[in-house]
């Protein structure tokens, strides 16, 4: 066991602590971590307590803790725990830092880099969250504008937008990118409000676009269908006993948002039949379907990863549909 009366010679405290002869004749030198004696040789000299503390400034030098820090910690002007809190929240900003700037260069490594896409990326991503929501209220103000489809639409459509957290992940800050881009070009805003139209403006979305509909389908009508997309997804038959339960709950919610009563056989066999009718469509409009996924359906699956939200069915719907048209029509025999 040491003796703590006991001196050492540096070599002999660089072997023990893993630093550098040099390294601890610098923190000597920088009035650190002074030797406990010097010989009149010249030759420097510590005790355990000393090697202790070297071994400490190692540990936090090795966590890139600066200098000034150190000392002050070792001079009893602060606290390890406040000098690790401050040091943790310089890291996580660092941290956040260099997320951003990835997420730039891989979104400039995929699109093809010139210097004024370089300032746009970096002014995208660093962007306070005043100018954030400015540039999706330009966005759907524009979208928006005279738009044929039933009242308060619109506004719904600007609920539905991107919040980047205070502390995103690398894919959340690429897909801000790639949305705050695509919002910020007139081309896009042009292709959405065609979209928004066509679909929004005619029979049936704009059966689905009213108020009621709309709101039992985000709401009350999304709570139910994460039961039976749960239910499609563990394989569980269509006209098993749960499946029936399930589609009947929502044919029973459906009804009594829209009609104020419940559903009947009749009700659940039209039902299903429309289910049918959008898988149909869904299978076989590649052309639509691509335009979806080119305009709003790309807007909403960028606010999906941004907000850390489940993303849109995509391939998965018609199958999801025909098995709760399957189910429908198990409960209404």
């Amino acid at each position: 066991m040491d003796d703590n009366n006991e001196t050492y010679p540096i070599g002999d405290v660089a072997r023990r602590t893993g630093l550098s002869v040099s390294a601890i004749r610098y923190y000597s030198d920088a009035g650190v971590i002074a030797p406990t004696h010097v010989t009149e040789a010249g030759y420097r000299l510590y005790d355990v307590r000393a090697i202790a503390r070297l071994e400490l400034i190692r540990t936090l030098r090795d966590l890139d803790a600066g200098l000034d820090d150190i000392r002050r910690l070792l001079d009893g002007e602060t606290s390890l725990h406040d000098l690790l809190a401050t040091h943790l929240e310089l890291v996580e900003r660092q941290e956040r830092d260099l997320r951003a700037r990835r997420a730039v260069l891989r979104t400039l490594v995929k699109q093809g880099g010139t210097a004024a896409k370089v300032a746009l990326m970096h002014k995208l991503v660093s962007m306070p969250d005043e100018e954030r929501e400015r540039l999706l209220d330009d966005f759907w103000n524009e979208v928006g504008e005279n738009l044929d489809v039933p009242p308060g639409f619109v506004e719904r459509l600007h609920t539905m937008r991107p919040r980047l957290p205070e502390d995103p992940t690398a894919a959340q800050l690429e897909a801000w990118i790639e949305l705050a881009d695509l919002v910020r070009g007139e081309e896009f805003r042009g292709a959405v409000r065609s979209w928004l139209q066509d679909t929004y403006g005619t029979f049936p979305g704009r059966r689905l676009a009213d108020a009621p509909v709309w709101d039992f389908i985000h709401q009350e009508g999304m709570e139910i269908g994460k039961e039976v997309l749960e239910a499609y997804r563990s394989g569980l038959p269509a006209d098993s006993p749960r499946s029936r339960e399930l589609v009947v709950g929502m044919a029973d919610a459906t009804a009594g948002a829209l009609a104020g009563g419940r559903s009947t056989a009749e009700s659940r066999e039209r039902l299903a039949t429309a289910f049918l009718m959008v898988e149909e469509i869904q299978r076989s409009d590649a052309e639509e379907n691509a335009r979806y996924d080119a305009t709003h359906g790309r807007y909403l699956s960028l606010v999906a990863v941004i907000n850390g939200t489940p993303p849109d069915l995509g391939e998965e719907a018609p199958a999801l549909f025909a098995w709760i048209a399957a189910a429908l029509r198990a409960s209404a025999r």
